[in-house]
């Protein structure tokens, strides 16, 4: 798990459950055999599943109002209220407009897809209504299916649609790299690495001297350590601007496009915040027997596409 999935998904959730949301999170067990995940192997997927969960405990998501949801039991369970809901959806789209879809998937339109890969967007657009959402809480690249639930809102005549609340999506680490990638261990700060792989990650990350746009670095500190901390603390020698703390990301952006904030002094100070916030979930796969096997067993697996 790379760190917009373990810690923006807890800082969003908690920040939904502190608003009086009450938060289904849907662990698609079935969608990641339809999409091959772990070669299709559902007890992998599984065991993926839970260690996902013990990451989310561990990074301090606020549990008192988050229901976790197995869509294997859930389907099976009220397969004559799901499948039907399924089959109309199928019914009113086109093979075109589903394949339009296929980025929730980490596919493209242009790729060969298996018949259960088409089969993917109807169900995640049944999801909606299933699970009974008023918001449906995901990132930019799972927004199209969401606008397709909208879409068949207008087909059936529902004129309590579900909201679209998309959360940004993170860029890769390196030059060029729009979105992280669980294959590319480079482009990313995953959940469980180490101390020294974080700083070693973020000394070759691409941040270029008072450039903001596309800049990975200053995207990091926006949407992960100023809603953890509430503010960035870069430390300096005096002769450098000596320590400042940065307790909005504008004052940041403003000093870094001047160049009063250099990358030198950003990236060690976004690796110090970044592993401030991993510590105590190393701690608990490190502690934690449960925890730790787990973790084992998802090293073990291969990652397929």
């Amino acid at each position: 798990m790379h760190i917009a999935q373990g810690i923006m998904k807890t800082i969003n959730v908690n920040k939904l459950t502190s608003a009086g949301c009450e938060v289904k999170i849907w662990i698609a067990d079935w969608f990641a055999q339809l999409n091959n995940k772990m070669g299709g192997d559902l007890r992998k997927i599984k065991t993926v599943g839970e260690y996902m969960v013990e990451i989310w405990k561990a990074a301090g998501m606020d549990l008192e109002n988050v229901e976790f949801l197995w869509s294997s039991e859930e389907i099976n369970s009220k397969a004559y209220e799901y499948w039907p809901l399924v089959m109309d959806i199928a019914r009113k789209n086109s093979i075109t407009r589903i394949k339009r879809c296929c980025q929730i998937m980490g596919r493209s339109e242009e790729d060969e897809l298996t018949a259960a890969q088409i089969f993917y967007p109807c169900m995640q657009c049944a999801d909606v209504f299933f699970l009974k959402a008023d918001i449906c809480q995901l990132g930019m690249d799972q927004r199209k299916v969401n606008v397709l639930a909208r879409e068949y809102c207008d087909d059936i005549k529902r004129r309590n649609k579900p909201i679209i609340l998309s959360h940004h999506m993170l860029p890769g680490l390196l030059q060029g790299q729009e979105k992280m990638s669980k294959s590319d261990p480079s482009s990313a700060i995953f959940m469980e690495d180490e101390e020294a792989a974080v700083v070693n990650k973020i000394r070759r990350a691409y941040c270029p001297p008072a450039d903001v746009e596309g800049n990975p670095c200053l995207e990091y500190i926006k949407y992960i350590v100023f809603p953890w901390f509430n503010e960035f603390k870069v430390e300096r020698n005096k002769e450098h601007g000596g320590e400042k703390v940065f307790t909005t990301y504008e004052e940041l952006i403003n000093d870094y496009q001047k160049g009063e904030l250099h990358p030198g002094d950003v990236k060690p100070a976004l690796s110090k915040a970044l592993n401030r916030i991993l510590q105590p979930i190393r701690d608990h796969f490190k502690n934690d027997q449960k925890a730790k096997d787990l973790l084992e067993k998802v090293k073990g697996f291969k990652v397929t596409k």
